[in-house]
């Protein structure tokens, strides 16, 4: 499995489980739901989510969407690293594809660690 993350809100994915799928903002306006690998998502959460704290990482199995995931380029100028490709998720996330939820909380300089406890 190869997974794909997504940072938002506590509140939102508390919504997300009474309605039985996860949609973000940009879904209406981009067309997809931005999610990163493990290996991405330190940085992005540095890059827009500095210091927040109310924050969790679902963590989402590809093989259980029911909608298209395509790796592509940034949509943001000034992307974290020229020609990396980041997966998208074009359409409503199932809340069964989320296999695990992890606290995101920043370190007290409001930077981000990738958490120990995401799947395998």
């Amino acid at each position: 499995m190869t997974l794909l993350l997504h940072i938002t809100e506590r509140a939102a994915w508390a919504r997300a489980q009474a309605d039985g799928r996860y949609t973000a903002p940009s879904l209406d306006s981009e067309g997809f739901i931005h999610a990163s690998t493990p290996a991405q998502v330190v940085a992005t959460a540095e890059r827009f989510y500095r210091g927040r704290r109310d924050l969790v990482l679902l963590c989402i199995d590809p093989d259980r969407l029911d909608v298209p995931v395509r790796f592509e380029a940034p949509v943001t100028v000034g992307s974290e690293a020229p020609g990396e490709r980041f997966p998208h998720i074009h359409g409503a996330v199932p809340v069964t594809a989320v296999v695990a939820v992890v606290d995101f909380p920043p370190r007290p300089d409001g930077g981000f660690d990738l958490p120990l406890a995401l799947p395998t």
